[in-house]
């Protein structure tokens, strides 16, 4: 009897789970079979790979045949390159972290001393707009003057904090 080591298909539709399992060659993809050894989920993140080494290396010792399939999972575990003697590192190495935005942003602002000078909108896009609105098109240019009086000037929105010390 050819032995095999498996994947059984479990789950609903675009939601596959996984048994490892130890089948007759013979048998249907989802039939009987004689042990069963893991599980594989690849649709959690990240993917959920649990084997029974022990059952594993027994199995591919007495000559059961693994599929393409078993050996890549296997070899993320471990178990194959204990069975074979492969010198391959096993599993994968982790991802980093990915840094909250929010402390992203923390760190950034320590960074900048609490310099509050620095505003999301630059000087030259608020004194542009505030000139185009002084200055119909029927005037004259704006002068240098008024230029500068408008690039000083503080812009219109305010802070939480400063509204509520104005109620206060």
């Amino acid at each position: 009897m050819a032995v095999k080591i498996r994947l059984k298909r479990l789950g609903k539709i675009r939601q596959p789970h996984y048994r490892i399992v130890v089948m007759d060659s013979r048998t249907k993809r989802d039939g009987r079979a004689i042990e069963e050894i893991g599980i594989y989920h690849p649709k959690n993140d990240p993917s959920v790979i649990e084997v029974k080494s022990d059952r594993v290396q027994y199995w591919l010792g007495v000559g059961a045949q693994p599929t393409e399939a078993v050996v890549a999972l296997l070899k993320r575990t471990g178990d194959w390159q204990t069975f074979s003697g492969d010198t391959t590192p096993a599993g994968v190495e982790p991802q980093p972290v990915k840094e909250d935005k929010v402390a992203i942003f923390n760190k950034a602002l320590a960074e900048s001393d609490g310099d509050t000078a620095k505003k999301a909108v630059t000087a030259k896009k608020a004194t542009k707009k505030k000139a185009e609105q002084a200055a119909p098109e029927t005037a004259e240019p704006v002068s240098e003057a008024v230029a500068e009086e408008l690039k000083n000037e503080e812009p219109v929105e305010e802070t939480a904090k400063e509204a509520a010390e104005e109620k206060a």
